[in-house]
């Protein structure tokens, strides 16, 4: 785990949230977060999926995942013209999550 994790370790799922709805979350990761749901049930009281637990444990609305598309998606064109790169689905999920839930 990175440094990123060490005292938070929720918001790897948070981050992982967000990659999944921009459709960049990697298999790897997306195993391990299904592979984490018996400890998520067990810490939050929750039951379900991994990423119905992160949505009901950050209290996300059902309109959260399309406004997260369209910021990525409009977001992409305007990054590669600006910086002659595609962005990081990754180092955007991060900046989203920061900006957003004060680092979940």
């Amino acid at each position: 785990m990175s440094d990123r994790y060490t005292d938070q370790p929720f918001l790897r799922f948070v981050d992982a949230w967000v990659l999944k709805v921009i459709g960049h979350l990697d298999p790897a990761t997306e195993a391990w977060c299904r592979a984490m749901v018996p400890q998520l049930e067990q810490s939050f009281g929750l039951t379900g999926s991994w990423e119905r637990i992160v949505e009901q444990q950050m209290k996300f609305g059902p309109e959260l995942p399309a406004q997260i598309r369209k910021i990525w998606t409009d977001g992409k064109a305007r990054f590669a013209e600006g910086n002659g790169v595609a962005p990081d689905p990754v180092q955007f999920a991060m900046i989203f999550v920061d900006r957003n839930f004060g680092r979940a």
